[in-house]
């Protein structure tokens, strides 16, 4: 397991040789700092924790500086986990981009956009009610919140039950997704498919849990050619 911070830039289409359009997430990473090293034997799980983002003193804790100072490094604005990690690192390395390259299939996880205080037609796509009929005051509501009388016998409501409440702001992860470029230089990476997250939002990318192996690469159009010719 290997995994890095970086911050979601927004989505935008690349094309392959063969002309085939793909739709990328571009995620910047820059170099991350390994902050500390988690055992077995000291905390009982395996991780490693990284830091993203340098931050001012004035802006954080006594304790990120001083935790931060521990690895030789400034203040980090994020400071997140990556469990049973294989990585050969040690406190105060940097982590860089390179780790994953082309054709990996990855897990990225991040914050989904806050929607605010929803309903159950929005937030769990529930079924509107009768509009006529005697039903006009019932039209968005979800009815009996009963389960087969067992609500009624337990004299409590199950757990799951669909209400209305707050909407997105979680952590979510979208699973499965190929790399499909890596830039070293310019310290990017490009993610088929969409991320969690708003613009500038902090993921975590993360070797897949559930792949079943990674994909060939894919050669794509290079712009930057066409532009030196003019």
């Amino acid at each position: 397991m290997k995994g890095l911070l970086g911050r979601k830039l927004g989505m935008t289409q690349v094309f392959t040789e063969d002309g085939v359009l793909i739709p990328v997430t571009v995620v910047e990473v820059t170099p991350n700092v390994v902050l500390q090293k988690k055992t077995i034997e000291t905390d009982g799980y395996n991780a490693v924790q990284l830091g993203f983002e340098e931050i001012k003193e004035k802006r954080t804790t006594k304790a990120n500086i001083g935790h931060c100072k521990k690895a030789n490094t400034s203040p980090k604005r994020f400071i997140k986990e990556v469990r049973d990690c294989d990585m050969d690192v040690n406190v105060g390395d940097l982590v860089n981009v390179d780790i994953f390259a082309a054709g990996e299939t990855v897990d990225v996880i991040g914050t989904s956009k806050g929607k605010g205080y929803n309903g159950t037609i929005v937030r769990n796509n529930a079924h509107q009610g009768p509009k006529t009929h005697g039903g006009s005051k019932n039209i968005r509501h979800i009815g009996s919140l009963a389960t087969n009388g067992i609500t009624s016998r337990q004299g409590r409501i199950m757990k799951g039950t669909i209400m209305a409440g707050q909407e997105g702001g979680y952590t979510t992860t979208n699973q499965n997704l190929t790399v499909i470029k890596v830039d070293t230089e310019n310290n990017y990476m490009l993610i088929k498919g969409n991320v969690p997250g708003p613009r500038k939002g902090c993921v975590m990318v993360r070797t897949a849990k559930t792949s079943k192996g990674d994909k060939e690469p894919v050669t794509l159009v290079d712009y930057t050619a066409n532009k030196e010719v003019q």
